[in-house]
């Protein structure tokens, strides 16, 4: 068909890129702090010196210090649970551009903080791009799962963690102290989050809006439709069009969902709890706990440049999200986060073992990063990427921009507690700190296994369908191969919510990436 032939056209790459500029962001931000660490600390020091002719003590140095890093969950948190006010009233693209405003203020904050000899400037920069990134983690999965074709809806929805982990190396890289971890250019290291942030000002004005809001939301049916036309690049987009007026149908037959809607309707209770959960899956898998305190981790497990090992990590980091990218269609979103979280678990054993043997083994420092590395890959594979894009596709139009505020929340909240609690943690566990998250891995393994359905190939509504009640075959006909479905079920009933089969699912294209 040539709808299919032409499903990956320049205008949506172009839609796609721009976008993603916004995920870059929140990986930078996310790991430009850390290097510059000691530097930032003396620059507290220095200025709490000019103020009050006395040296800072020990302690408020360790508080400012943890501020400074966890006020960005804060904004986060903040700035994730607003994203539905954004989008319904602005759209998805327009929202985008209105948010980079923040990047702007907060990325200025941060870049004169030492200028103006003020630690509150760097502070409250740290809140106002946290609140930008929180904005951002829900505005690019919306909008990039709303303009792609069924068929490479995960793909691109990868491309999102795509973007944050080569925003993270790139972080790591511009921090090595001869670039701009020094003395005298951590500054501009933190500021540098502007320019980003202009590039995707200028470049959005060039991009569509989201066919699925112009149609469903605003109910103008040419524009949407001369939108897909370019987006598919034919002029057969009947199957979209018709895709969205039942969808918007669906929509003007339901109350506007608002989030404590999304808890109480069983149509939705379901759906919103895989999503938090898949959530939390990413959060308390580790990951951040690597990523936050990996030097330290190289450096306890004996590795002589340990900062260049984090950076290994960052390239293993990306280079395991592009092969994600070319697995999610074909093995499913499901099956990867069950690898991912499988292979996670048992190189967290091995990285414990590797912490308490070192002392006695030497060569177990290799054993360190082999199983960091193995664990940053398998977290590429499905944690990483996916619980982003899949909460989109568990929820129709209407109660999207609510679940992926709440969604956003979740991976803030949890986010923030493991960047405060971890230190703490690991003084009180010591070596045998990775178990923790061995035990939280698996948990989150049975209740995807159980839980959480297959949505590869499959239509929103279609999706939504099944957590309604039914399935989109009628409840009398068979279950379709090689996707999990979603049974009818009461709320209450005390069966697992997905059964699995092997045949394609009746929505499923023709040809997948």
């Amino acid at each position: 068909m040539e709808g299919e032939k032409k499903q990956v056209t320049v205008p949506l790459l172009l839609a796609v890129s721009v976008a993603v500029i916004g995920s870059i962001q929140f990986g930078y931000n996310t790991g430009v702090i850390n290097a510059p660490e000691k530097i930032i600390r003396q620059f507290h020091n220095e200025t709490w010196k000019a103020r009050t002719a006395e040296f800072i003590t020990d302690n408020l140095s360790t508080t400012l210090w943890s501020f400074s890093v966890a006020i960005f969950s804060v904004g986060g948190m903040i700035g994730s649970f607003s994203v539905g006010v954004f989008v319904n009233r602005f759209g998805r693209r327009n929202s985008m551009l209105i948010v980079n405003v923040l990047a702007v203020i907060g990325g200025s904050l941060m870049g004169f903080s030492k200028l103006a000899a003020s630690f509150e400037m760097l502070i409250v920069g740290r809140l106002t791009i946290g609140l930008f990134c929180g904005l951002s983690t829900g505005l690019v999965p919306m909008y990039i799962g709303e303009i792609s074709p069924t068929s490479l809806r995960g793909a691109f929805g990868t491309l999102h963690q795509l973007g944050v982990v080569i925003g993270i190396l790139i972080a790591q890289v511009f921090g090595l102290e001869f670039i701009l971890g020094s003395q005298s250019l951590w500054p501009v290291l933190l500021g540098l989050t502007i320019i980003p942030a202009v590039i995707q000002s200028i470049a959005l004005p060039f991009c569509p809006e989201s066919p699925r809001f112009l149609l469903i939301n605003k109910n103008q049916e040419e524009a949407a439709t001369e939108i897909l036309k370019k987006l598919r690049g034919t002029d057969d987009v009947q199957q979209d069009l018709q895709e969205m007026k039942d969808e918007s149908l669906k929509m003007m037959q339901e109350k506007k969902v608002t989030i404590p809607e999304l808890f109480r309707s069983p149509s939705y209770r379901q759906p919103i709890i895989i999503a938090i959960v898949l959530q939390l899956s990413q959060q308390l898998s580790g990951i951040n706990a690597v990523f936050y305190y990996s030097t330290n981790i190289f450096e306890a497990a004996g590795v002589k440049e340990p900062i260049y090992a984090t950076i290994g990590a960052g390239v293993v980091n990306t280079v395991f999200t592009v092969v994600s990218l070319f697995l999610v269609e074909r093995a499913g979103r499901r099956t990867l986060h069950l690898v991912g979280l499988a292979g996670m678990a048992f190189c967290a054993v091995l990285m414990t073992i590797a912490l308490t043997l070192t002392s006695q083994i030497p060569s177990m420092s290799y054993l360190s990063i082999i199983a960091i590395f193995g664990f940053v890959a398998f977290f590429e594979v499905g944690p990483g990427p996916i619980p982003w894009f899949i909460v989109a596709e568990l929820f129709s139009q209407g109660p999207r921009p609510a679940a992926m505020a709440v969604a956003g929340c979740s991976n803030w909240t949890s986010n923030f507690i493991i960047g405060l609690g971890f230190p703490y943690v690991q003084v009180l566990c010591g070596d045998y700190v990775f178990i923790i998250f061995v035990v939280f891995l698996a948990l989150f393994f049975v209740f995807t296994f159980f839980r959480v359905p297959e949505t590869r190939g499959r239509t929103f509504d279609d999706i939504s369908k099944g957590f309604a009640g039914g399935n989109s075959q009628g409840a009398g006909s068979p279950a379709p191969e090689g996707v999990v479905t979603l049974p009818p079920s009461s709320p209450t009933e005390k069966v697992p919510m997905v059964q699995l089969n092997t045949e394609e699912a009746p929505n499923a294209p023709l040809s997948n990436v």
